[in-house]
């Protein structure tokens, strides 16, 4: 759903007092959206760069990709443009899927407030998951939504991932400690931005392993650099997961 570094969450940390989001029984959930994505953060310029390489290489035209947290349909439209023609494109925000129907009409983009989303098991060959993880702080709702991913995702299909690291500037060093001072209950990396937003940056290993827990193989991670929605830079990784085959 959202951008980079620098923005806010859709949901609290789970099981902090200023948690939006609940696991319903029967395995959904239902993540809510931060006010800044339906005020502030809808009218951002998103900027984690999609890698047409890499991308190509895991992907081939014909395959049936999902765009999960597709914001107003950036990445979307790109792979439409690149001659990916079965493509949809997901976002729990009413603002950003307004903006996207407004800025790439034609494309396939809904409004999907909750999980398991609405379609069967397997239906994707491959999905992307652009610094969703990073506005989505809360241990639980992470695991919650890259279980459902694997549940969509094909054996052998994959998932690229893109979001930002801990960063090791004073700047973020300062914002994240200030932030464990203000909320302990919160995830170490998880800050506000004056604006109203709430982020999360993550340790490398840390999404290795939420990976490898719901069912997925890292593949291949890069690392570089990109724009915050802020005007700042940051480091960001990409990685790309294949869906486990089933064991037996």
């Amino acid at each position: 759903m959202a951008p980079s570094a620098g923005s806010v969450p859709s949901a609290g940390s789970a099981g902090s007092p200023d948690s939006a989001s609940s696991a319903a029984s029967g395995g959904s959930a239902r993540p809510a959206v931060h006010t800044y994505w339906e005020t502030t953060g809808a009218t951002m310029a998103f900027t984690h760069p999609l890698d047409h390489a890499l991308l190509e290489r895991y992907v081939p035209r014909d395959a049936r990709i999902l765009d999960y947290g597709c914001g107003y349909g950036r990445l979307t439209a790109q792979l439409e443009e690149l001659g990916y023609r079965d493509v949809q494109g997901v976002d729990p925000s009413a603002a950003m899927i307004e903006r996207g129907a407004r800025e790439h009409p034609g494309l396939t983009l809904t409004r999907q407030t909750a999980l398991p989303l609405p379609f069967a098991a397997g239906s994707f060959d491959a999905a992307l998951l652009f610094v969703v993880l990073g506005v989505v702080p809360g241990d639980a709702d992470q695991n919650a939504l890259v279980c459902e991913l694997a549940r969509l995702i094909r054996p052998g299909g994959v998932l690229y991932l893109s979001d930002v690291p801990l960063q090791d500037d004073e700047r973020h060093s300062r914002r994240y400690e200030e932030a464990v001072a203000a909320a302990p209950y919160r995830a170490y990396g998880t800050f506000s931005t004056p604006d109203g937003g709430l982020f999360r940056h993550h340790r490398p290993e840390q999404l290795r392993a939420l990976l490898a827990g719901n069912g997925f193989t890292v593949e291949e991670e890069r690392t570089g650099t990109t724009a915050t929605l802020h005007g700042h830079t940051t480091r960001n990784v990409q990685l790309v997961a294949r869906r486990d085959a089933p064991a037996g």
